[in-house]
């Protein structure tokens, strides 16, 4: 297989701000500060108050929390333009998650008690937010689906299909995803063993579902994976990493 000269990742991924007209998010951009997190860094801690939410301006962020035991799982990747946080309308509330930078980071914070008057004065934009919230409780409603309907197999699959739509390249071998991802990486998303994430890829790479060039994933038959995870053609802002 020749070797693939690899796109910048995420030009494929619909960012969740489409769900803002472009004068209902310069309003959202008007009650926001500039905070810049290093690669490495926290936005938030599980635990501490849900009083803001962020908007990626520029870098990417992993939703991760651990176990007991000290594992690791990652809900979601963030990436710039998209806007994270929980937002609970009648009652404080802590964040059931950590929001980690994967890069140098620069967030727009939107304090929720600013948020809450801006949308009391324009109701346009509070029916906008309304479609947010709805968008994300959808994201995160189909990656549940996946985890506890069709196993370790069907996530997996699932989770290969969203990496796809987050940052595919197509090629002439199929649908490279155009970063990197470890089969470590790759079993903190579906909560699975690493040694299960690799058996399951080699069954998948003997039936030449995919196959790997210089450390990329290449996707050959993402029908197949579908079938698999029993796929509802859900649209790509919703089907994401």
């Amino acid at each position: 297989m020749k070797q693939v000269t690899v796109a910048r990742p995420y030009t494929q991924t619909v960012c969740n701000t489409f769900c803002f007209s472009q004068t209902g998010f310069e309003k959202l951009k008007e009650i926001m500060y500039t905070h810049h997190i290093p690669v490495g860094g926290h936005i938030f801690w599980e635990g501490d108050a849900d009083d803001k939410l962020y908007y990626i301006m520029e870098g990417r962020v992993k939703l991760i929390k651990h176990n007991t035991d000290g594992k690791e799982f990652v809900f979601s990747q963030y990436q710039t333009g998209d806007i994270l946080g929980q937002f609970d309308p009648f009652k404080p509330t802590c964040h059931s998650s950590s929001a980690k930078a994967v890069l140098d980071c620069t967030i727009g914070v939107i304090q929720k008690s600013d948020l809450e008057i801006l949308l009391w004065q324009h109701g346009d934009l509070a029916i906008e937010f309304m479609k947010w919230m709805g968008l994300m409780h959808r994201q995160t409603q189909t990656k549940f689906r996946d985890l506890v309907l069709y196993g370790k197999q069907g996530a997996l699959a699932s989770t290969l299909i969203r990496l796809a739509n987050s940052f595919g390249k197509q090629t002439e071998d199929g649908v490279l995803i155009s970063e990197k991802i470890t089969n470590t990486e790759l079993s903190d998303y579906i909560g699975a063993a690493r040694e299960s994430v690799n058996r399951m890829l080699g069954e998948l790479k003997k039936q030449e579902v995919l196959s790997f060039d210089h450390g990329y994933i290449v996707l050959k038959d993402t029908e197949h994976l579908k079938s698999i995870c029993n796929c509802e053609q859900c649209p790509k802002e919703v089907c994401r990493i």
